[in-house]
């Protein structure tokens, strides 16, 4: 696996997967050491329309106090672009309804991802639906 792009999506994708933190810091280390990726996962829930703001702000949060990406402009940018990249996918499901999920964040060399992952809960019928974004940073 070495186009960066598919990399770091699988690489987010797996991450928002993870069920515990045990698991989100085994898969973490296993990215690193075989691909040199950082990843970080942060969970979420709420309703959608005002879940949206924080699931951006804590993806960026996360991936900075975590070493994803570097405290600049830029690269916050890249995460929160991405991260509402993935929301926007999101948004025909989940809209007006309750979500939880977690969202998963990879970085490898000038790629970033943002995947989320989220159960959308409709009285006892519940879908799942998985949003992906991508960018590219210096």
């Amino acid at each position: 696996m070495n186009n960066g792009s598919k990399l770091v999506a699988t690489s987010a994708i797996k991450m928002a997967l993870t069920s515990t933190r045990a698991e989100e810091n085994e898969l973490k280390q296993e990215l690193y050491e075989k691909y040199g990726v950082r990843a970080v996962a942060v969970d979420y829930g709420g309703e959608f329309i005002t879940s949206v703001g924080k699931i951006v702000e804590r993806a960026v949060v996360a991936a900075k106090r975590e070493g994803v990406i570097k405290d600049t402009h830029a690269d916050e940018g890249a995460i929160a672009g991405a991260a509402r990249e993935a929301i926007a996918q999101l948004m025909p499901k989940a809209l007006g309804l309750n979500v939880g999920g977690k969202i998963g964040i990879s970085r490898h060399k000038d790629h970033v991802s943002v995947a989320i992952f989220l159960g959308i809960g409709l009285l006892h019928l519940d879908e799942v639906a998985i949003g992906l974004g991508h960018r590219a940073v210096s």
